[in-house]
């Protein structure tokens, strides 16, 4: 087969793939599908699981794994000519997904099967009750002229988000500083000095050169103590496209914002919704607008008390009041002194492929799975691993692992489906995973050494590798990550974060990378205590997120940018400690809510960070490694996708609907302040 996309025989090739194979491939497979959906609706006779849903599980299984390694590139191997091919291919497959929601044949011949359904298999009964709820928020009831102003909005919101991650891309992408004299560089950790040396050199540059790259911009920020310097990268970072800063007006994301806002209070007025949130809930597991909003402010008001208290100490250390660049800084002097330990002086006990053996060790001993490094298959990069996951009854899937920051790749970390696990027909494939960060790579002899919140982040998408990867569930739409409840889907991530910070774990991740020396039992003593260390600060900055998010998405009307910046000012009037200077511009960088799936979502972290500390609250109770209830959480939650309601698989494996108190006792905040 000429095109790799078309090539489903094995993982993607992808170092074969070229921006000219992408839309052809797309192409090909769009017509396909709907000349096959058209021949299955024409078959004679009644309409069945075996002759209906499961070939139309099927197609959409091939067009996803033709997609994914499309979207993945897009993300981590950004070319011209690749967007390019990319953004011509988004409002097709917008339309296809428009014209299959909306078709009424279609979804007239999912009720007759879910009608005829019998037995009492609940993976099926899922992928039916999720088609049918799927086909309504399509708009397949509207009336014609609605359907197609429906369709020309999904195609629009399609592009405008990607453009918007595209805006922030280049960016940060353009802004660069070199730094001549040594002086002004006094505190950086020696990684990050090495890393700009290294940078200016390949550029024949005297000095120093330094990106904007996340882990670049947080060492500046936390260790840097020319506050010139740290002002200087904060404003680059916080008018990341945006109509001030360095690149002020370039790639301004502030038009496709408030298009994008406008957008989808349309959509979800076209469907009889009073804002897009209330749309957005129809996937979810919170009931209402009301009930999110109230979650959250009742938090907020929980945790603010103690973040007021966090934000006094600091500026008391500081002996001024406090900039937004003196914040990291600041907290990184008071950290040193509490607990006597730095992250950069913690980050040679935490080398990379430590790190790794230790996390995989803890996932064998929780799931009784193993985890094996395979020879790389055809990547995108040479920094990249692949892992083969099995247990004793043999293969589970596999993962690949992208871990360092480099240009032309998207910022921050995630973990996305290669391939979804299938078992369709002549279908039979296991589940691969994405697992992508941005840490600082290896530099001259010395390996990638992470700081403990980048070992923290790891186990985080870990987690949600392990919940793709270990899905019992043969039908891709409720398989793994597919077809969980949004605000559930942070469960196992935030869940395997505890286990970073757990004294029976750490020493299987640490040690030093000269010597293999574990952590001191004092050190490992005071980084365990660390773990609530201004944990008001950072809760409350979290709710702000999810506030601004939720009650933009929830006002009815769209907003204009003034109102935008009002409704932010209003968030951290309530719920902010920190102070912000008037030139930030945090949502023209908000990528999860303007380009990612966290729309009228974002408080999804915290709503399923109360899952997942009640859920590791049963651990503690029982035994963090404790066999019976490691497979309870196998079999409840990690296995079973969305093929069971997400309230249902917490129940059945916690025994009792979710408390919020394990989520403020393991932050330190029992009372609220």
């Amino acid at each position: 087969m000429n095109n790799p996309l078309l090539d489903h025989t094995d993982l993607p090739r992808f170092s074969s793939i070229s921006p000219e194979d992408v839309e052809p491939a797309v192409d090909t497979l769009l017509e396909a599908n709907l000349k096959a959906i058209e021949h299955l609706l024409a078959a004679e006779g009644p309409r069945s699981w075996e002759s209906l849903v499961e070939p139309l599980e099927a197609l959409e299984h091939r067009l996803s794994r033709t997609w994914a390694p499309v979207a993945h590139l897009n993300a981590v191997r950004n070319s011209t000519p690749l967007r390019e091919a990319y953004n011509k291919c988004l409002p097709k497959l917008t339309r296809y997904a428009s014209e299959v929601g909306q078709n009424d044949a279609l979804f007239r011949a999912y009720e007759e099967v879910s009608q005829n359904r019998a037995g009492d298999d609940r993976a099926r009964s899922a992928v039916l009750d999720h088609a049918l709820r799927d086909f309504r928020l399509a708009g397949v009831a509207l009336p014609a002229g609605d359907k197609a102003r429906f369709r020309d909005i999904m195609e629009r919101l399609a592009s405008l988000q990607a453009r918007f991650e595209e805006n922030l891309l280049d960016a940060t992408n353009a802004w660069s500083r070199q730094i001549l004299d040594q002086k002004r560089l006094e505190g950086l950790p020696e990684a990050t000095m090495d890393r700009a040396r290294e940078a200016a050199a390949e550029k024949k540059l005297k000095g120093w050169l330094f990106d904007l790259d996340f882990p670049t911009f947080h060492a500046v920020q936390s260790h840097a103590t020319d506050r010139g310097l740290r002002e200087d990268f904060y404003r680059a970072w916080t008018t990341r496209a945006s109509d001030t800063g360095p690149h002020g007006g370039r790639w301004d994301n502030t038009d496709v914002m408030t298009e994008i806002l406008t957008l989808r209070q349309e959509a979800a007025s076209l469907l009889g919704y009073a804002s897009y949130a209330e749309y957005s809930l129809a996937t979810k597991m919170a009931g209402s607008v009301e009930q999110v909003l109230t979650f959250l402010e009742d938090l907020a008001a929980r945790c603010r008390t103690a973040a007021q208290a966090e934000i006094a100490e600091l500026e008391a250390l500081a002996g001024h009041p406090l900039a937004a660049w003196d914040v990291s800084f600041y907290s990184e002097q008071l950290r040193q002194r509490r607990f006597s330990i730095s992250r950069e002086e913690l980050r040679p006990y935490f080398p990379v492929d430590k790190v790794l053996d230790g996390l995989f060790r803890t996932a064998r001993r929780l799931f009784h799975i193993e985890i094996e490094a395979a020879a790389p298959p055809d990547t995108w990069h040479e920094d990249v691993r692949y892992y083969q996951v099995s247990d004793a009854q043999g293969p589970r899937g596999g993962f690949y692992v992208d871990l360092y920051a480099r240009q032309k790749k998207r910022g921050g970390a995630w973990m996305d489906e290669c391939v979804g696990r299938a078992r369709l027909g002549d279908i039979d494939d296991l589940p691969v995973a994405l697992l992508i960060c941005n840490f600082l790579p290896p530099s001259g002899d010395r390996p990638a050494l992470l700081t403990h919140d980048e070992v923290v982040t790891l186990f985080h998408e870990f987690g949600h590798t392990l919940h793709h990867l270990l899905t019992r569930v043969p039908y891709p739409s409720v398989a793994g990550i597919n077809g969980v409840a949004w605000d559930a889907c942070e469960l196992p991530s935030q869940f395997m974060e505890n286990y970073a910070w757990r004294p029976e774990v750490i020493p299987m991740i640490s040690g030093h990378y000269r010597d293999g020396t574990g952590l001191p039992a004092e050190i490992l003593e005071k980084l365990i205590e660390s773990r609530n260390f201004q944990a008001g600060m950072h809760m409350v900055r979290q709710l702000e997120f999810a506030l601004f998010d939720f009650r933009i998405h929830s006002a009815g009307k769209p907003l204009a940018a003034a109102e935008l910046n009002d409704c932010l000012r209003q968030v951290r009037d309530q719920v902010s400690v920190l102070p912000y200077p008037d030139f930030n511009r945090f949502p023209h960088s908000f990528s999860h809510i303007f380009a990612g799936g966290y729309a009228a979502g974002y408080y999804s972290y915290k709503w399923a960070e109360v899952l997942s500390a009640d859920a590791f609250s049963a651990f503690e109770e029982n035994g963090v490694f404790d066999p019976d209830t490691g497979r309870r959480f196998l079999e409840s939650i990690l296995e079973v996708g969305g093929s069971v309601e997400a309230a249902d698989a917490f129940v059945a494996f916690r025994g009792r609907e979710p408390s919020p108190e394990p989520l403020l006792r393991l932050s330190g905040i029992a009372t609220g302040g």
